[in-house]
């Protein structure tokens, strides 16, 4: 097993908290997938982190949190077509694209359920 850090990241988030990595990658993301941590990257690495564990796809790049003991979470993107195509293969039920522009407005838009028993319908 080889270490993350001996492949060619470039780093956008450092030792910040789950919430803001996962807010940072649904924003900056083409395509968000939603895995369960323990789910494992580039053959050997696990994802850790507090569910929903988000995972981001930007052309060529996958986004994603990177947990290193005794200094924090860190967003990391490392391009990677391989890996794309396998994240896409096994997560396309839990796809989810990035609310942007009139997306965005669309799901402010849309108000919360009006009683508790609107909640159960959906």
């Amino acid at each position: 097993m080889s270490c993350i850090e001996q492949m060619k990241y470039k780093l956008y988030l450092e030792r910040t908290s789950f919430k803001e990595a996962r807010e940072y990658i649904e924003k900056n993301s083409e395509e968000v997938y939603y895995v369960d941590p323990g789910y494992k990257i580039f053959k050997d690495y696990y994802i850790i982190g507090v569910p929903p564990v988000a995972l981001g796809v930007r052309g060529k790049e996958l986004l994603f949190t990177y947990v290193k003991p005794c200094h924090g979470t860190f967003v990391m993107g490392i391009d990677s077509e391989e890996e794309i195509a396998r994240l896409r293969e096994n997560e396309a039920r839990k796809i989810k694209k990035s609310l942007k522009g009139e997306e965005k407005a669309k799901a402010e838009s849309s108000g919360a359920p009006a009683s508790f028993a609107d909640i159960y319908r959906k």
